[in-house]
């Protein structure tokens, strides 16, 4: 690959809320922009889904210009594995996962960071991208949230750590939820339902439940003490607007990755 990445900006969802904060950097990518061939067009940024790896590092140094680095190597990435653990990072894990999937840091999915530079990345179609900062402390952190995700807790894991490691405190949080499945396009079987509040389960067409992960991930944050108004939300549904997004439901698997990223921005 060319490296042309660096002279380019690709189109990102952002938080209205968070892009208030200067002294952060956030998004998450799209399906265009990239050089992935199909059914990885374009802009996949997942090394684990067969794609050719020499166009996913292209694709990731495309997202290290967006958020203003030269390169993936300030990147953290994870082995995520639809759990609950949150793992805190530093300096010294720049680099992790950037361009290999055997480096990530094993089996975390979430990442928090209060270490300016570092690019904390985690990889999307459908599941939900949760991203926390704590402007008292300067600490940022983004979780990868299924419904696994959530019901395992790695909304409250991600808190807690933070309180735990950093002071946060949770009403002094800022939370946004990125794009993920809606409630439209997320049937599940009475199993999973019976794991959520009746609150935010419905019944789709053909009269089986869906769940409304966004408003779950919503609910957990305001319980766990993060104010209703400092919770932005998406509400993109990925599965309805694989124009825009890669689903992993609506194209039957065979699919790319999207990119939600954060970063604490280097003074100066």
């Amino acid at each position: 690959m060319s490296g042309s990445g660096s002279k380019l900006v690709i189109p990102l969802w952002e938080s209205s809320q968070l892009a208030t904060l200067h002294w952060l950097t956030h998004g998450v990518t799209g399906r265009t922009g990239g050089v992935s061939p199909a059914p990885f067009d374009s802009l996949n940024l997942g090394l684990h889904v067969g794609d050719v790896p020499e166009c996913v590092l292209e694709n990731r140094t495309r997202l290290a210009a967006s958020a203003g680095r030269s390169s993936p190597d300030q990147m953290v990435c994870a082995q995520q594995v639809h759990g609950s653990h949150a793992a805190v990072v530093g300096p010294g894990q720049a680099g992790l996962g950037a361009r290999s999937l055997q480096t990530a840091l094993a089996d975390a999915d979430a990442l928090i960071t209060a270490a300016p530079g570092l690019l904390l990345t985690l990889f999307f179609a459908d599941c939900l991208p949760i991203f926390l900062v704590d402007p008292e402390h300067r600490v940022v952190s983004i979780a990868h949230a299924g419904w696994r995700g959530l019901v395992g807790g790695v909304i409250e894991n991600t808190l807690q750590t933070m309180t735990d490691r950093f002071g946060t405190r949770p009403e002094s949080l800022h939370a946004a939820i990125g794009p993920g499945i809606g409630a439209c396009c997320f049937e599940v079987g009475g199993e999973v339902a019976a794991r959520f509040p009746a609150s935010v389960v419905t019944r789709g067409l053909q009269g089986s439940p869906t769940v409304h992960l966004a408003a779950a991930a919503r609910l957990r944050l305001a319980t766990a003490g993060v104010a209703d108004h400092r919770i932005d939300s998406a509400d993109i549904c990925t599965a309805c607007s694989t124009d825009r997004f890669f689903s992993h439901r609506a194209e039957n698997g065979k699919t790319g990755r999207m990119g939600g990223f954060i970063a604490l921005r280097i003074a100066g």
